[in-house]
């Protein structure tokens, strides 16, 4: 089958010519991810004498704010952010986990390698037991993304 051009003139209709369309806002690239901002601090406090019964803690932290710009366009993606992990001997510090989530607002990266950087960042900070990070990006073009990323330590198994 083949597609024919219309014969006269006035059947012909242009694409409109719209200010804007072929816009493109600067983006900056991975090396702005400000990972030295990370700060812990230690999982159980030295004068803590206290044995806690029970399963190992699961910390969990969630933000709304999140939010890393489409490569192609620059234009911002929110998305709700969380956190959850198990940790070995290190929590991340909420201020400079905030700080470090803020370094993405003008890095150009796909909804699936931010949040896997984000779970390769804080594993290599905490080497949790267990870590999973979800991002659910907000809906464009009638399109919702969920991306979710995991991590067990080879060790975790073991440790029960």
């Amino acid at each position: 089958m083949t597609i024919q051009e219309p014969q006269n003139q006035e059947n012909r209709t242009a694409a409109p010519q719209q200010q804007g369309f072929e816009r493109r806002y600067d983006v900056r690239g991975l090396d702005a991810i400000d990972t030295q901002v990370l700060g812990t601090f230690a999982h159980v406090r030295e004068d803590d004498r206290s044995v806690y019964p029970g399963e190992p803690i699961e910390i969990v932290i969630a933000t709304d704010e999140f939010s890393p710009v489409c490569p192609w366009s620059g234009l911002p993606d929110f998305g709700k952010l969380e956190i959850r992990y198990v940790p070995r001997a290190e929590c991340v510090e909420l201020k400079s986990l905030k700080y470090y989530l803020t370094s993405y607002r003008f890095v150009g990266i796909y909804h699936e390698h931010a949040t896997r950087r984000v779970l390769a960042d804080l594993v290599k900070l905490l080497d949790p037991l267990s870590m999973t990070i979800t991002c659910d990006y907000g809906v464009r073009g009638g399109i919702n993304t969920v991306v979710t990323a995991r991590y067990t330590a080879d060790d975790a198994a073991r440790r029960k």
